[in-house]
């Protein structure tokens, strides 16, 4: 079945950075878009970035993270990654990975993966 396991997060100070990554299986990986997506205890779960399949050409942001995060994927090893720079405050939450097609249901049921936590903070 679908597995998705996500790492890489922890502690960081404001203006620090971070790289998750969130290792996959039991589904051709490469044939999937895939996105990046958090939620913050009490608030509805956010879309932050999404690649396409095969060689993840087409990339896309959120607002709040443009210019600071950049998702990619290698294909061979089935990880997705997200590098995270310039951490603000308001970036802590749990990160999740989702197929891209899943962000409906994800949105409605909450992601299936146990996520990692991000916390910004001195």
């Amino acid at each position: 079945q679908v597995q998705l396991v996500e790492s890489g997060g922890g502690l960081v100070q404001p203006g620090g950075s971070l790289t998750l990554s969130c290792a996959a299986s039991g589904f051709a990986f490469n044939s999937h878009g895939m996105s990046w997506v958090r939620q913050v205890p009490g608030k509805r779960l956010e879309w932050l970035s999404s690649i396409s399949n095969y060689g993840g050409t087409l990339k896309t942001y959120a607002d709040a993270v443009k210019g600071r995060f950049t998702i990619s994927r290698d294909n061979a090893a089935s990880i997705l990654y997200l590098q995270m720079n310039s951490l603000k405050p308001e970036d802590t939450a749990q990160y999740y990975c989702i197929e891209e097609l899943d962000w409906s249901r994800a949105r409605k049921d909450g992601p299936t993966s146990q996520g990692t936590q991000v916390t910004v903070s001195s």
